[in-house]
């Protein structure tokens, strides 16, 4: 029997780099895998979902040529297999890339279903299936099903597609996640529900592709955890690009035809409409993967379909660990990674700080991007502080003038009476790679006088940020 300090469950974003961490740390590491090495993120999240992405910009800007002064000769237009093998492609390379660094940190890879039977024992099974079809054998040099012994064990198994009743997916008509990124071919309609991250970047892929997509969302506001004016904005960018939009609206019946569906959605007022499309994308928030693991048995404590952990991913359960998804929102990424580097930094005795959550970015990579850390001006409003707000539009930077990239805002929220950087907001071009910038501030409790001071680089839509903070404080310069 095979014994190791820490097993991690699951080979996610979250799963290999605490396992990669914790060899670091001189620890006897494996990692269990069922389907995918890197999980659904590189597989079937994050990754592809971008490389689709990538490919909707690239034929929105060249059929914007013209404005560029650009001639282009004969139509450009989207080969949609094409589309989607380039975004398999892309995640094979990095699924590649993460075994090659499992195995130059000496981490071993266990390749099954686990199942906890007792504190510091795991059960492995031969996989049954992935996600998407059959099991997928495992990589050269994996263990297999067998009992394996560990001090530390850490439940890293992420989440999978919510499922409401009528909404149920069956890989035709209605489609998760999963199903909307290998699309067989083109539909010329859409419906989506739900207007979160996963909804909204789908839609706005199949929109700029060419199809009529409708977007349902049940509450007032769409993406409903950013603040109101960002949400606003994008809204109106949205539309413009001709998605229709309709919030405070509930799917409350399915018909399915041959081939389409049709959603009888109840909007606010009580009054109903019919929609037709060929295809309808479920996309209303995920839920952990916490079943068959043996977690109920042992008595590991679970809320909301998800297992309770503390600051460094403590269950009740001694020697028993949760991070990532399956530990909670948000459900991101690089809140995985973090939080599983702190777990196992604990059990090594490195003595991290707690985890926290109010300074993990948010990213949604549609057109246009929006991104955001920390408190919303309303949520900010709510906990007490009084406020001090700053915006800068891109029409008054010269970078994005010049990208033609002129819609868009930056916003900033201070704590009035310490200056503290509470939270920022952002929507339009690239603000993905520019909202980190906000987020060290809120790290290092930057207050506004240091980020005034900061000197940032000319031309750049970075500048925006300075001129935001200076704006909360009534000192815009560009405005």
């Amino acid at each position: 029997m095979s014994s190791y300090d820490v097993i991690v469950i699951g080979s996610g974003p979250g799963g290999y780099v605490t396992a990669i961490r914790s060899a670091q740390l001189g620890l006897k590491t494996a990692v269990v895998e069922r389907e995918h090495l890197g999980g659904i993120c590189l597989n079937w999240g994050c990754i592809p979902t971008k490389a689709l992405l990538r490919s909707a910009e690239v034929l929105h800007n060249s059929q914007h040529a013209k404005d560029f002064g650009l001639v282009l000769n004969g139509s450009v237009t989207a080969d949609v297999g094409a589309v989607v093998k380039r975004s398999r492609g892309v995640s094979a390379q990095l699924a590649t890339g993460v075994g090659f660094l499992l195995k130059k940190n000496k981490v071993d890879v266990i390749w099954g279903e686990a199942e906890i039977t007792k504190p510091g024992e795991i059960v492995v099974k031969a996989s049954t299936k992935s996600v998407q079809g059959p099991a997928i054998p495992a990589p050269k040099g994996a263990q297999g099903p067998g009992t394996y012994q560990a001090k530390n064990i850490i439940v890293a198994t992420g989440a999978r597609p919510r499922v409401l009743p009528g909404l149920e997916p069956d890989k035709k008509l209605i489609w998760t996640y999963f199903d909307a990124m290998v699309p067989p071919d083109m539909p010329k309609s859409l419906i989506v529900v739900g207007s979160g991250a996963i909804g909204i970047e789908f839609a706005s892929f199949y929109r700029t592709l060419g199809a009529e997509v409708t977007v349902v969302e049940v509450l007032p506001q769409i993406l409903p955890v950013e603040d109101e004016e960002i949400a606003a904005h994008a809204r109106k960018r949205f539309e413009k690009a001709g998605m229709k939009i309709l919030s405070g609206a509930k799917v409350t019946k399915v018909e399915k035809t041959a081939n389409s569906v049709k959603a009888t959605v109840e909007m606010g007022d009580g009054k109903s409409q019919v929609i037709e499309a060929d295809r309808m994308i479920s996309a209303v928030g995920v839920v952990g993967n916490i079943e068959n693991l043996g977690l109920e048995k042992l008595g590991v404590k679970t809320d909301r379909g998800c297992v309770v952990v503390d600051g460094f991913g403590k269950t009740n359960v001694p020697g028993i660990f949760a991070i990532g998804d399956v530990a909670g929102p948000p459900m991101l990424a690089h809140k995985a990674e973090h939080e599983g580097v702190v777990c196992v930094e604990a059990i090594a005795g490195k003595n991290p700080h707690a985890f926290e959550k109010d300074k993990i970015p948010g990213c949604t990579y549609c057109t246009p991007q929006i991104a955001s850390v920390g408190l919303t001006e309303k949520k900010a409003k709510e906990a007490g502080f009084t406020v001090k707000v700053g915006r800068f539009p891109f029409i008054g930077n010269g970078k994005a003038i010049a990208l033609g990239e002129p819609e868009g805002l930056v916003k900033t929220v201070f704590d009035a009476k310490t200056g503290r950087l509470l939270g920022a907001h952002m929507v339009g071009a690239e603000v993905t790679e520019l909202i980190q910038g906000f987020v060290i501030a809120m790290n290092l409790e930057t207050t506004e006088e240091e980020l005034m001071h900061a000197v940032f680089p000319h031309p750049t839509l970075s500048e925006m940020m300075h001129e935001s903070v200076l704006d909360a404080y009534g000192r815009a310069i560009h405005m």
